[in-house]
């Protein structure tokens, strides 16, 4: 890992042994691009790589030099309005009107390790061997904004993370439109786009589309991340699979409005933009004053989208997640929601405790419905005192008799929203965000609390601070039931509305860090309807989330093949629900259920008492699975097989570190009639091993199992006989493989 500085050509040349990142200072002062890829060779001048021609209909930068235009040059940080027509990384609304800038080189710095990025969710370093960092400095002459870039290789991988800074030196305010944290400018459009879009329950399905000329974006404006799509996107070359080829991820840290972006210009060159949405975004920078934006990262990998993929998970699970439980195989739970709803008592949920310890449950967990007067989703929301009709002893009361038990207690929250059937409300009812003399409308009956004030941060914080310090709380569910609307604050003037959406973003984050601090060994799993804000600034704060409300397995498949894109396995909260499913009122076998709820974090949300003597045995069997294998499933090297995007069957495997264990989970959709013969390539093996297949006793060499392919014939191969084990659809099978 190197950070270069050639002085002669002023190129700055950043590698480790997988990737090289070289720029370098154009003619004007500006910043140019010249390479991102697999690693090459350091030389002093890469200047070649800088194609100059004239182009007819070009505005140029000096006159009398036909050949110098912005248009065809690969930017770092690109301005609108100075001969470049393209879309720019930043937009300055100035004092006079202008929106004109010109940032010129003035210096660099750099640091080892990685700085932390103010009050905002970062990767980090624990040792300063681990990554470098280069700050380029550059400066508008004329406003005296000072733009300070960041770049941050990692020791090993293809990792780069992004952010950018300005500082206001000038003598005058002015606005930020535009402030995006990564520009990457590439000089072809061969790429396949891969989004990660949905809704509610459906969230994060891929979508591919071949680059063309013209604008492909994906984003937010409600405020989160959203279940819509994800701050996430990748370009793959069209012959990238998922075990070969060259690829780039980029992933946004961030969990507000977003918007990630590819441009693809005339000449077929692409510009990827990374960051804030700049719609409804102005932020005023005072005198003195300094904006920081959030991370984004980016992964290069030659080794398909598995590569990738695993680069992401080892990056988000060992230096984006913090803490406590960061290392830690999660607690099985049992969550009360869809067994109860609303309609429960004390007794009602020791009840459903009781069998879930019996089963070998580890945590209980309580959701909505134990404060104010929360009887329905119509009121109490912000009232974070315990309901004495529903819980006599309050939440210390009920936690007590769950530790009694042997297990570990959890408690639902929503901290964000309150319902005007509320105390909170009723005494402060100007902490809604909401605009003046307009109508206000409501989500699930509720409203946002303006989480850009500190006094309204402050007041939810003690709430949960007092109930967190009142009893033995082990695990949070964070959860976030609507998104934005209306969105003005009382407390900001009307030149600073333009803030509310971040300042928000950032009042949740303070919040989050803040009970972080005060807890550190309470779990966090944040939840947003599910996974309305999955993405990796919130799990800088929560070491998990609710992948999606909708449990049902044949769904789950592709909400968690597509998730897996980017997110670690150990990211993923799943559940084995009741059928028929809530969601969608689709019955699935019990096995297959849990077959796809083990790839996460594990659980269930159901009432166990209602299960029938053969169904318990087999949630004993899957919990005793669980526990034997969590370490294996949460935190080995991750493989998808075949994509359930593409087919009738999913396969996705995981193989610990030492490569002496492997596990491999099948999924059909649809019962099959005469099909064919099937097999599937396993990843990740060591070929010289002989493993054992415990599903049906058959040892083969790991080259066998990755070359020939591990045999998943069953039943449907033909006409069934009384031999066959019955299949049905959304059958699934978990081959568990183990080295001698």
């Amino acid at each position: 890992m190197s950070i270069i500085f050639h002085e002669g050509s002023k190129t700055f040349h950043l590698f480790n042994d997988e990737i090289s990142y070289i720029m370098c200072v154009l003619p004007n002062g500006n910043l140019g691009n010249l390479y991102f890829g697999k690693k090459i060779h350091d030389r002093e001048d890469f200047s070649y790589l800088l194609e100059i021609k004239q182009r007819a209909m070009s505005a140029c930068v000096c006159e009398g030099n036909r050949k110098f235009s912005m248009e065809h040059l690969k930017l770092e940080y690109p301005v609108y309005g100075s001969s470049d027509y393209r879309y720019p990384a930043v937009e300055i609304l100035q004092e006079n009107g202008s929106r004109i800038s010109e940032f010129r080189y003035t210096g660099y710095s750099v640091t080892e390790g990685k700085p932390k990025l103010p009050g905002l969710p970062a990767t980090y370093t624990e040792s300063e061997k681990e990554a470098q960092t280069l700050c380029v400095r550059l400066k508008d002459e004329l406003t005296g904004i000072v733009l300070e870039l960041f770049y941050t290789i990692f020791s090993q991988k293809g990792i780069l993370a992004r952010s950018a800074r300005f500082v206001n030196e000038g003598s005058a305010p002015v606005h930020l439109l535009t402030a995006m944290s990564l520009n990457l400018d590439l000089p072809d459009k061969d790429y396949v786009w891969m989004q990660f879009s949905g809704a509610w329950s459906r969230e994060r399905h891929i979508i591919e589309r071949d680059l063309e000329q013209g604008i492909q974006s994906v984003g937010s404006i409600r405020g989160n991340s959203s279940h819509e799509h994800n701050p996430f996107i990748v370009l793959r070359r069209p012959s990238t699979t998922e075990n070969s080829g060259e690829v780039m991820g980029f992933s946004f840290i961030y969990s507000g409005n977003h918007r990630m972006q590819a441009e693809v210009d005339t000449h077929n060159t692409t510009r990827v933009t990374v960051g804030i949405n700049p719609q409804n975004f102005d932020w005023k920078l005072d005198c003195g004053e300094s904006f920081q934006t959030p991370e984004a990262v980016v992964v290069f990998s030659d080794q398909g989208l598995n590569g990738m993929s695993q680069t992401f998970h080892k990056l988000y699970q060992k230096r984006l997640a913090r803490g406590y439980w960061r290392d830690r195989p999660r607690p099985i739970l049992n969550n009360n929601w869809e067994a109860t709803y609303f309609d429960f008592t004390e007794d009602r949920l020791v009840e459903i405790a009781a069998k879930a310890k019996e089963c070998g449950v580890e945590l209980f967990v309580l959701d909505d419905g134990w404060f104010g007067e929360r009887s329905n989703d119509h009121a109490g929301l912000g009232d974070w005192v315990a309901n004495k009709e529903r819980l006599p002893y309050g939440i210390r009361g009920l936690a007590d008799r769950i530790e009694e038990m042997g297990m570990k207690f959890g408690l639902w929250f929503e901290p964000e929203m309150v319902n005007k059937d509320s105390d909170l409300y009723r005494a402060h009812p100007d902490w809604i965000l909401q605009t003046p003399k307009r109508n206000s409308c409501s989500g699930r009956n509720q409203y946002v609390l303006d989480f850009s004030r500190k006094e309204v941060i402050n007041c939810i914080y003690d709430m949960m601070y007092r109930i967190l310090s009142e009893a033995k709380i082990s695990y949070i569910k964070w959860d976030m039931n609507r998104s934005i609307t209306e969105c003005y604050s009382a407390a900001l003037p009307a030149d600073r509305q333009g803030e509310v959406f971040h300042r928000y973003i950032l009042g949740v984050y303070d919040l989050y860090e803040r009970l972080n601090t005060a807890f550190p060994q309470i779990l966090f799993e944040s939840c947003a309807s599910g996974g309305g804000r999955f993405d990796p600034g919130i799990l800088y704060y929560a070491p998990q989330g609710w992948t999606s409300d909708d449990t049902d397995a044949a769904e789950r498949v592709k909400i968690q093949y597509g998730t897996s894109m980017c997110y670690p396995v150990s990211s993923m909260g799943s559940h084995v629900s009741a059928v028929p499913n809530h969601q969608l009122n689709r019955s699935t076998p019990l096995h297959t259920r849990a077959n796809v709820a083990y790839f996460g974090t594990f659980g269930y949300e159901l009432d166990l008492n209602k299960l029938s003597d053969e169904e318990i045995y087999q949630v004993k069997e899957q919990i005793n699975f669980m526990k034997k294998y969590r370490d294996l499933i949460q935190f080995g090297t991750f493989y998808r097989l075949k994509s359930p995007f593409e087919g009738n069957e999913t396969v996705w495997m995981t193989v610990s570190q030492d490569k002496k264990n492997a596990l491999v989970f099948w999924y059909r959709e649809r019962n099959l009639v005469n099909a064919d013969y099937t097999r599937v390539r396993l990843q990740g093996l060591d070929p010289d091993l002989i493993y054992k297949n415990e599903y049906n006793g058959i040892e083969n060499y790991g080259d066998e199992l990755m070359n020939l392919g591990l045999l998943t014939t069953d039943g449907t191969a033909g006409e069934p006989t009384c031999e066959d084990a019955p299949c049905t659809d959304y059958e699934s099978r978990i081959y568990v493989l183990t080295a001698r």
